[in-house]
């Protein structure tokens, strides 16, 4: 298993798209992609990546727009002034066929998986943009009856106090009961939720790529991805015979 940088044009038309590959010995037994999730970046998926290289498979991934080395200094949680959700989504498929063209995809299956935020993006993907043989989704959410609301007082923000804005209500409104069920959080372990393993988050807290803030613009992109993944029209122009696998905890 070897692994190598790759960079692909962003469907913005203004971004490159930072990203690795890492290639099995031999031919590949499939493609697979990995899309990150909010706020991190798909170096953390490292060891995971290796590990699917070492049983075959050709994996990549790359860096969101808004995130990791696909952005520039200042950009981060900062995804487009309009639009963001569909770009965010058409970049997997931009990715994607670079890597097929660079590495000879034939026949071998395509599987994609995509983690929190990413799952969202991957959802929507399949139904619009790409076909992938095997779709995974981890961490995944449903409906939001208060995602319109979400959506107003967020462009309400937006109006007065620029795109380019932290709001800390629109942040707290969206993830401030995540603690709730893990003691809460402190200044050292501000986000227990993320997950059980401590050294995990301690890692994280130290990325300086990892755990930025969105802006109210970005916000309003993330709503929308979850909106629209959650519309029955997503689910009915999915590949009805392709399987999926749902993973969560």
């Amino acid at each position: 298993m070897c692994y190598q940088p790759f960079t692909a044009p962003s469907s913005d038309g203004v971004h490159t798209l930072s990203g690795r590959v890492y290639l099995p010995k031999g031919k590949p037994r499939g493609f697979f992609q990995v899309v990150h999730g909010m706020a991190e970046h798909i170096a953390r998926y490292d060891i995971f990546m290796r590990e699917m290289a070492e049983h075959g498979y050709l994996v990549f991934g790359y860096d969101h727009l808004g995130h990791g080395q696909t952005a520039a200094e200042g950009e981060h949680g900062f995804v487009a002034s309009r639009g963001g959700d569909g770009l965010l989504v058409r970049d997997v498929a931009a990715f994607a066929k670079a890597v097929f063209f660079a590495f000879g995809r034939e026949s071998e299956p395509y599987i994609l998986m995509g983690h929190s935020m990413g799952s969202f993006i991957v959802r929507r993907a399949a139904a619009e943009c790409v076909r992938p043989d095997r779709l995974i989704v981890m961490g995944t959410g449903g409906k939001n009856p208060l995602a319109g609301i979400g959506l107003a007082l967020i462009g309400t923000v937006r109006a007065l106090r620029g795109e380019h804005h932290i709001s800390r209500l629109v942040d707290g409104i969206a993830f401030g009961s995540y603690n709730k069920r893990f003691g809460g959080g402190t200044d050292e372990d501000p986000k227990p939720w993320l997950t059980a393993d401590a050294e995990a988050r301690a890692r994280y807290y130290a990325d300086p790529h990892c755990g930025f803030p969105f802006t109210v613009s970005a916000m309003g992109d993330l709503v929308r991805l979850i909106r629209t993944a959650n519309q029955d029209r997503a689910s009915r122009d999915l590949a009805k015979e392709m399987p999926i696998l749902l993973v969560s905890g």
